[in-house]
């Protein structure tokens, strides 16, 4: 049987289906051309990441199709239930890439805490003429340890950032309006380990206690912040949303920025990807990535790995 990895797949995932006596075929098809392709091809699994979007006419146009398969967390470009009711099955791998997801995070927030994100660019054309200047202007940074981390969205990949918080001696505060706590256990090194009882609290809360939030909620219909959600925090608060594209309001995100009460914030995800909007790119208290949450070698290993046993297991 053939497997089409539309976005790619790790070297670790093509070894083990290849193993399992699946052929693989990597090569990415335009969105226009996959039908055809899986058809002419006889495509049993498709594997998409974010770019490739699985919809309903792409179902009903593939009967040969059995699996559709998300490299990583929210399957927001795939027609999940449609599918299944067409008898597909649909997987994903919702815990590989949580603590790299986190990680990125915490680079933004150290980066952001340091004007790392801004020392980076300045240092390159001004060091030379103007070293005391930015020196001056960047040495007000301040420190993680101590400060309050607010957790929209206790899942796998809140939990996994609450983990890193801890571990740099933050305080945890978390909202989930489908949990009530989670039990988080740091491992360390040499075999220790550390367990903590998270209680979450209301949204509102989170904001109010916040110095720095971090968003790990699933695409919605509304925006998870804005303007109001920017009243309630903390002045001078520092944001990181690394979930999807949509969930803050990006223009109210610009006014807190300018206004102060944001003073910086980290974005990995966009509501116009892959074209943001301009004032977000040129904004000076933004820290930006091009969505690389999930994008570890570590991640996308155990991506593969777990995509490729789960397909052996459902088709043998």
């Amino acid at each position: 049987m053939k497997v089409l990895a539309n976005d790619g797949i790790s070297q670790s995932g093509i070894d083990a289906l290849e193993k399992g006596g699946y052929e693989v075929i990597t090569t990415t098809v335009a969105q226009e051309q996959l039908i055809n392709y899986i058809n002419e091809k006889d495509i049993a699994v498709l594997l998409v990441r974010s770019a490739t979007t699985v919809r309903q006419d792409l179902i009903d146009a593939c009967p040969g199709l059995k699996i559709i398969g998300r490299g990583g967390v929210g399957m927001d470009n795939i027609d999940v239930a449609y599918a299944r009711e067409k008898g597909l099955s649909v997987i994903n791998t919702p815990a590989a890439s949580s603590h790299s997801v986190a990680e990125l995070v915490f680079g933004h927030f150290f980066g952001l805490a340091r004007f790392l994100h801004n020392s980076n660019r300045d240092m390159p054309l001004e060091g030379d003429q103007n070293f005391k200047g930015l020196k001056k202007a960047y040495a007000k940074g301040t420190e993680l340890k101590g400060k309050t981390l607010g957790v929209l969205g206790f899942g796998r990949i809140g939990q996994a950032t609450a983990k890193v918080a801890l571990g740099a001696g933050m305080k945890v505060v978390a909202f989930d309006p489908f949990l009530e706590k989670a039990n988080l256990e740091l491992d360390f090194f040499d075999g220790q380990k550390v367990s903590f009882e998270i209680e979450t609290i209301s949204k509102e809360e989170v904001l109010k206690q916040a110095d720095f939030i971090s968003l790990h909620v699933p695409a919605q219909d509304s925006y998870v912040i804005d303007e109001a959600e920017f009243n309630i925090m903390k002045d001078g608060v520092i944001i990181a949303n690394a979930a999807r594209g949509g969930v803050v309001n990006e223009v109210a995100l610009v006014k807190a920025l300018e206004s102060g009460k944001v003073s910086r914030a980290a974005l990995d995800v966009f509501e116009k990807e892959p074209k943001p909007e301009i004032q977000l790119l040129m904004n000076p208290a933004l820290s930006l990535t091009p969505h690389t949450g999930a994008a570890t070698n570590e991640a996308q290993d155990r991506i593969g790995t777990e995509l490729a046993e789960q397909i052996i297991s459902i088709l043998g």
